[in-house]
Formats: structure tokens, C-alpha cells, sequence
């Protein structure tokens, strides 16, 4: 399976992102003249070599009308540190306009220091941008729902509906451009899955308009909630919400580098120094071995719990991740008629779930199994039929080859067009067809 792992022991932002994932493609100049040929308002892109602790890596410049957004390190005497804010350009761009340049950048909301005059951008608006551009439509899809991400974030922390959530001109076409170019990468790299190693966020504290905020940043924090993260020594915000916001939606799982045979190795770097190598490693390869992956399996005998709450159990295993999750009748001591509730999940997700489970049954123990499990390679495309666009699922290896239409597409369209789903699911697999 084509695997791409992250490694984020440095946090994670959009233009290390960018750079990281650049330096595995074959022709960086052709992807950088497609970028600064879309039309973004005032945006130039470039590459710039870099060294981190002896190690050569790209770092992305992005600048709006001739201005680079700059991170401003902010000495704090309360708390003895350097606002190490950011690595590089690209922040926390997400703000509204009662949110004064927020943590990240100095330039004020209606003037920067230059006496440049700035307008705000709402979610409308970046819509309308990403929308516009000649980019392929997974690619504006992804893009936006990156992007709301942020804005829902942003609209919590600051109590705000999302449609009044404005962003800063410079910071918003910086973000963006990060955005678009990481959603368009993905797209022409077209890995099977993403792995993403648990996020390194910082520690200390960043000062805003409005006082001292602790690492992580609040819209960072909301973005990363059900992600493994942690902070260390490092003083300072490693990871930005535009960060966070790709991690998110890319992953499809967090945990340690899977067993992969690596055909290319990026390294995106950010600006500032520190006694760590400051950069997103990006390893790019085939993964699984022979159709194995490691999984663990939660198991629990219930003999109080009604009917009603082990459906809610099990609904909420399957949001926070479970692979699968399932039950069984059995009988237990005292001649007591009971459940017995299994978990499939990775392994990296078993403690997790496993609180999950305490929280929401009344067992007081939880057997845990690590095992593997044969799996076929899986991926799911989008066909065209006369009825509407299907997603096609498909599964190979060990010598099968097999692909279904999903079900949800199948029975809206067939509803939609009053049709029986044998219809759509037919015109679904014929457009399979050479």
C-alpha cells in the first residue's frame, strides 16, 4: 500500500508541510510555476535551502504583495522565555476582528507597521477564492474543509458564529496558499493512506492583544482534541492551527512509522533554530507485511447494562475510532445471561478506547489482546453514471480483486431518482468498465 508518514517531533505547519512533501516529488519547479500561476491575490511562492542541526532541507517562502509573514518573539518576564512562536510564516491565521493579530503576527488589523492598509477576509470569501481556482475539484474540496477546521475553531474560542469569523489579508492569503498547495501535493502524490506520528506541540506560553495564552494556542488545542500529542522542553508553539487543521484531515491514524519500505525521504523546515533538527520529516513508500497489520482487541462480560446504553457504547466506540466493535450473548456465573463486548482497533487507539468503555458500561475490567489480522489493500474512488456520482470501494491482494459501490451513495441516488439501488449499483460498477 502507498504510505506516507509524517513525522511531527517538531509540531507542524502549513509551509513546512508544504516543503516536506515538495521534496518528494519529481519536478519541484513545475509544481512551484502551477502554484504562483493560479491567480492567488499577490502571492509569489519560492524554495529556499535550509540547514537545521547539519541536516539540508527546503523551507517555503510565500509572500503577499511583496510582504513574508513574520513570527514576533516576544521576551516575557513573568515566565522567564522566548516566544518562539511559529517556525516560519504561517501562524495562526485564523481570527476574528475582536481578536486583535491574535499571537502571531505584528500586524495590526487595519495598519501594519509599514502604514499599509489591510482588509479582512471572512469564510465566504476564502470559499470564493479556493473556488475560483484552476485546481482539480478534490482538491478545492479538500482545501475547504481544511479550512473550516480552522474558521470552527476559531468561532469557539472566540464565541462567534463561523460566518462573522474574519482573517487577517496577509496571514489569510498566506494560509491559504499553505493549504491549497499541501491539498494539491496530496493530490498528485495520491498516497493510500497517511500516517501521522503523535504531534509534538510546545510548552510554555505565547503572548496575544489579550494576555499570555498557554501552548497549545486555544484554536490549536480544539483543532488537535482526539489526537495524540504531547509537549516537552522545547519552549515555544511548534504546531499552528493551519497545521493541525492538514494533520487532521489527512490522517487516517496516528501512531508510530508502520513496517514500509521507504522510496523517498523530504524534509520541510521551519525558520527558527533550536538545539533539535526544527522540521516536518516526510517519508514516502509501500507499506504492510504480506497483508498484516497490528491490531488489539478489548473484550468485557456485561450482565447489568441495558440494551439502550450498550447501542450507545457501541456508537461511540465507533466515533472514537474503533475498527470494529460488536457483542455476544453468553452466559456467566450464577447462571446470569450476559454480553460479552469485543473492540477491534489499533493499537496506538487501545487505552483510548478502553476509557471509552469504562466511561460508558458498568464492567470494572477490560481484557486486552495484541494481535495481527490479514488485511487486503483498500481504496475508494468516485465514478461517474447517468444518475450521479458513486463512490466505489475497492480491496486487493492475496491473489482477490474486488471492488463495491457504497451503500449510502447507492441508496440516496436510487431514492432520488426513484429507481431501485440494483439500478445505481449496476451503472456504478459498468462505469468500471474500459
Amino acid at each position: 500500500m502507498k504510505t506516507l508518514y509524517l513525522e511531527c517531533g517538531m509540531g507542524a505547519a502549513g509551509d513546512m508541510l508544504t516543503a516536506a512533501l515538495l521534496e518528494l516529488c519529481p519536478d519541484r519547479q513545475a509544481f512551484l510555476d502551477r502554484m504562483n500561476a493560479l491567480g492567488l491575490p499577490g502571492v509569489q511562492v519560492e524554495t529556499e535551502p535550509a540547514v537545521k542541526c547539519g541536516i539540508t532541507g527546503t523551507h517555503m517562502k510565500v509572500t503577499v504583495n511583496g510582504e513574508e509573514e513574520e513570527s514576533l518573539d516576544v521576551h516575557d518576564h513573568h515566565h522567564e522565555h522566548e516566544h518562539e512562536h511559529e517556525h516560519h510564516h504561517e501562524h495562526d491565521h485564523g481570527h476574528d476582528h475582536h481578536h486583535e493579530n491574535d499571537h502571531e503576527h505584528p500586524h495590526d488589523h487595519e495598519h501594519d507597521h509599514h502604514g499599509h492598509s489591510h482588509h479582512h477576509a471572512s469564510m465566504a470569501d476564502i470559499e470564493a477564492v479556493i473556488g475560483k481556482l484552476e485546481i482539480p475539484e478534490k482538491v478545492k474540496t479538500d482545501a475547504l474543509a481544511v479550512y473550516r477546521l480552522i474558521a470552527e475553531a476559531e468561532s469557539k474560542v472566540h464565541g462567534h458564529p463561523v460566518a462573522e469569523i474574519h482573517f487577517h489579508e496577509v496571514g489569510t492569503m498566506d494560509a491559504v496558499t499553505d493549504v491549497v498547495a499541501v491539498c494539491l501535493l496530496m493530490h498528485e502524490l495520491a498516497p493510500e493512506q497517511v500516517v501521522v506520528s503523535p504531534v509534538h506541540v510546545g510548552s510554555g506560553y505565547v503572548r496575544c492583544a489579550h494576555g499570555i495564552l498557554p501552548v497549545p494556542a486555544p484554536a490549536t488545542a480544539l483543532i488537535l482534541t482526539g489526537i495524540p500529542t504531547y509537549g516537552g522542553e522545547i519552549r515555544g508553539e511548534l504546531c499552528t492551527p493551519t497545521g493541525a487543521a492538514l494533520l487532521k484531515h489527512f490522517a487516517a491514524r496516528f501512531g508510530d512509522r508502520p513496517l514500509m519500505t521507504v522510496h523517498a525521504v523530504g524534509y520541510g523546515m521551519g525558520k527558527k533554530d533550536f538545539e533539535r533538527a526544527n522540521c516536518v520529516r516526510a517519508f514516502l513508500g509501500e507499506s504492510g507485511e504480506s497483508g498484516r497489520d497490528a491490531v488489539a482487541k478489548l473484550e468485557c462480560n456485561l450482565d447489568d447494562i441495558t440494551g439502550e446504553d450498550i447501542g450507545f457504547t457501541l456508537e461511540q466506540l465507533f466515533k472514537a475510532g474503533a475498527l470494529d466493535a460488536y457483542t455476544q450473548a453468553i452466559g456467566m456465573k450464577k447462571s446470569r445471561p450476559g454480553i460479552l463486548l469485543s473492540v477491534i482497533c489499533r493499537q496506538e487507539d487501545a487505552d483510548r478506547l478502553a476509557a471509552v468503555i469504562m466511561k460508558d458500561t458498568t464492567t470494572l475490567g477490560i481484557r486486552r489482546q495484541d494481535m495481527t489480522r490479514y488485511i487486503l489493500d483498500r481504496k475508494t474512488d468516485t465514478v461517474h453514471t447517468a444518475y450521479g456520482d458513486v463512490r466505489v470501494k475497492h480491496a486487493s491482494g492475496m491473489g482477490v480483486n474486488r471492488c463495491k459501490p457504497e451503500y449510502e451513495d447507492v441508496a440516496r441516488l436510487a431514492e432520488e431518482k426513484d429507481v431501485s439501488p440494483a439500478v445505481i449499483r449496476r451503472a456504478a460498477l459498468d462505469s468500471l468498465k474500459p
